[in-house]
């Protein structure tokens, strides 16, 4: 007897549809700012992991790690009040979501930052529990990190 370890089609597909739908909720809840909110879809051990060199670069751990640390961190060199997202949308194939987006604020240092941001989400048991995220890390370094 031979047995098949491919995933069968369906399940693919309600996978797909449910991460495709939690990080668009995500996405929708990031924009209001409610931290309390965003901290329902990570799960207790999630990473996000921001690539390059910059200061902020490397592996957050734990929601309270993301929400409290590194995104103060980096929020805190623009203008407040500056800051605008605009989705572009995602791609979602089984637990994996890229999202696409642009960030534009007016950074402390008095230039324009505007940034095309892409990050590949890991979804599992309806929770994020990676977030993989590119950007054009000279664009940070010579407008946010001078």
């Amino acid at each position: 007897m031979t047995t098949s370890t491919t995933t069968p089609a369906h399940t693919l597909t309600s996978t797909t549809e449910a991460s495709r739908a939690l990080v668009l909720n995500y996405m929708d809840t990031l924009t209001t700012g409610d931290f309390d909110a965003l901290r329902e879809f990570f799960a207790p051990d999630v990473t996000w992991t921001l690539a390059g060199d910059l200061p902020l670069s490397g592996t957050w751990v734990g929601p309270s790690a993301i929400l409290d640390e590194f995104v103060p961190a980096m929020v805190e060199h623009f203008v407040p009040g500056t800051m605008e997202l605009e989705f572009e949308g995602v791609l979602a194939d089984g637990e994996r979501v890229l999202a696409e987006w642009n960030t534009r604020a007016l950074a402390k240092s008095g230039l324009p930052y505007d940034q095309h941001c892409l990050a590949i989400f890991t979804v599992r048991d309806g929770r994020i529990v990676e977030v993989r995220e590119y950007f054009d890390t000279l664009h940070a370094k010579s407008v946010v990190f001078v």
